[in-house]
């Protein structure tokens, strides 16, 4: 907690254009969950959890400016840690460069799903990811593009020996391999007035230390990605073509990767496709306190490449509920080879196990959302 006081040092202040402006925020969420594959907890009728506390912090003087989110988890789930930490500065109206632990331009964004749970893109690594680095944006009227440059994802020890910590927020290389010096390419096309589409390319190249060997591997993704919006409806659609080329010390598979976040790794195959799609429909109420709710359904396939290795699939069908500052987000999440799902946590993603059934949760998350528009999951 001690991390979290740091930041409240800075003053609320709202002065004019040229003086300094600064905004804390944050988020109280909770967690009631019921999971078919937890015979002690449908004894009990599920469970009702702490979820998060967090602290957002946004800063600007002129040109120059400061986001930060810090999460505190509870001590199984990795504590504490940073989800985000930029230093920003605007060339011009459309154009920014950031430093710092920032959000990776891969893909649909800022989320490819509308559930609590995210997507199947997220366990991966490849939605909502933030490493450490610098981004060029460029953001106009037709297109958009961005440009970075990832030195390594967020890391807690220094030199190359130590292995990379599960503890946090995004899911990223950890193990006896740590991503190094890795590029991203992506570019938005956007066009339509009644139907407004989004289209996109996204690429992604970097390296894979290993710590055993001493050698560098590497690793790719490639997506094609697409977003339309008509009306109160949206669709979000991504292809994905994903490998990953470790070193590992002799013994050792090529075929998987260990990833981690919230203090859990596991493995993921290292050359998969992945094929998602999620849809969603807003609709305007006036329910005492509750102005709109969001209905949609996403869903996502990996569809791996080696030898024998089983397929994985998650569907969230869901609601999220808008009442003031307060976001309830209602869903029935099921996965198939899924870690969080059931089974067996370590290989699901991995290797899979061919008599897996599906295996659900139904979630209710609650959050209140303090001085902050800043409504992320």
């Amino acid at each position: 907690m001690t991390k979290i006081l740091l930041l409240i040092w800075i003053p609320f202040l709202t002065y004019s254009q040229d003086k300094p402006i600064v905004n804390i925020g944050g988020a109280l969420r909770y967690n009631y969950l019921y999971s078919s594959w937890n015979s002690d907890q449908k004894d009990i009728g599920g469970d009702f959890i702490y979820d998060i506390f967090r602290i957002n912090a946004e800063a600007r003087y002129k040109d120059v400016y400061l986001n930060v989110e810090y999460r505190e988890y509870s001590d199984s789930f990795g504590g504490g840690f940073l989800k985000q930490g930029w230093m920003g500065y605007s060339l011009s109206e459309q154009e920014d460069i950031q430093i710092g632990l920032t959000q990776v331009p891969f893909g649909i964004q800022t989320y490819n799903s509308n559930n609590w749970f995210f997507n199947l893109t997220y366990y991966v690594g490849l939605e909502d990811g933030h490493d450490m680095g610098i981004k060029y944006m460029n953001i106009g009227d037709k297109f958009e593009y961005q440009l970075a440059f990832f030195k390594n994802s967020e890391l807690f020890d220094l030199g190359g020996s130590n292995e990379v910590s599960s503890n946090r927020y995004a899911y990223d290389i950890v193990g006896k391999n740590k991503e190094i010096n890795q590029f991203n390419g992506k570019f938005i096309y956007k066009t339509g007035e009644e139907f407004k589409h989004r289209i996109g390319f996204s690429a992604q190249y970097g390296g894979l230390y290993n710590i055993e060997t001493k050698e560098t591997g590497d690793h790719h993704a490639l997506g094609l990605h697409h977003e339309v919006s008509y009306k109160r409806w949206n669709l979000k659609t991504e292809l994905l073509t994903v490998g990953h080329n470790p070193m590992n010390a002799d013994g050792q598979s090529r075929d998987i990767v260990r990833m981690g976040a919230y203090g859990f790794p596991y493995d993921v195959a290292s050359d998969f496709e992945m094929y998602t799609a999620a849809v969603s429909y807003d609709l305007p109420v006036d329910i005492g306190p509750i102005s709109n709710l969001k209905f949609y359904n996403d869903f996502g396939y990996m569809d791996k490449r080696a030898q024998g290795f089983k397929n994985s699939a998650m569907n969230v069908t869901g609601m999220l509920v808008s009442a003031g500052d307060v976001f309830i987000y209602v869903d029935y999440a099921a996965g198939y080879n899924h870690s969080w799902f059931g089974g067996d946590f370590t290989n699901e993603l991995g290797q899979g196990k061919p008599n897996l059934g599906w295996e659900a949760r139904f979630n209710i998350n609650f959050g209140y959302y303090f001085l902050t528009d800043n409504k992320s999951r």
